[in-house]
């Protein structure tokens, strides 16, 4: 009977040391996209009329424009391994990066969700520019040099795909 008493005593205190680890609860965890993605959506349709720029906005609110479909039958998974050359621009024309033609490599499912949508709609040697709501971005968070919610210009030429 004593050794389950000392049992019962361990997991109460193992519970307690659980529930006083707990984080507390920043405004982030509250954060509520849906005001962003309607200003976002807003946003582009005035950049995409404004610089007359044809493409298709689809049901996510991603806009596109398949500039070279490129070639072959790749089906794409987070584990798909792609190399690109690409320039990433603000809304207001400020670049925030650039291979300049040494093409980066990643994992498809280590970018950001509007590239992980957009890169599969071209194959190897295919050229895409996705113009990104901040949702599928960085939404709330700065990174680098891009402010937080900021909508994302990227031009990208797949170069391999593995």
């Amino acid at each position: 009977m004593m050794v389950k008493f000392k049992y019962f005593i361990f997991l109460i205190c193992l519970a307690g040391c659980f529930t006083a680890c707990k984080k507390d609860v920043s405004f982030e965890d509250n954060y509520d996209p849906t005001p962003q993605f309607k200003a976002d959506t807003t946003a582009i349709a005035a950049f995409v009329k404004t610089n007359n720029i044809s493409g298709t906005k689809d049901a996510s609110g991603i806009f596109y424009q398949i500039i070279a479909p490129g070639s072959g039958n790749v089906t794409y998974s987070t584990s798909t391994v792609i190399s690109a050359d690409y320039e990433g621009r603000l809304l207001n024309g400020t670049i925030f990066e650039s291979t300049k033609g040494s093409p980066a490599t990643f994992r498809l499912g280590d970018v950001i969700l509007g590239w992980q949508f957009g890169i599969q709609k071209i194959q190897k040697g295919g050229k895409i520019r996705l113009i990104i709501p901040s949702y599928y971005a960085y939404g709330n968070r700065a990174s680098g040099g891009i402010p937080a919610n900021s909508v994302l210009d990227f031009t990208i030429t797949l170069t391999d795909v593995q």
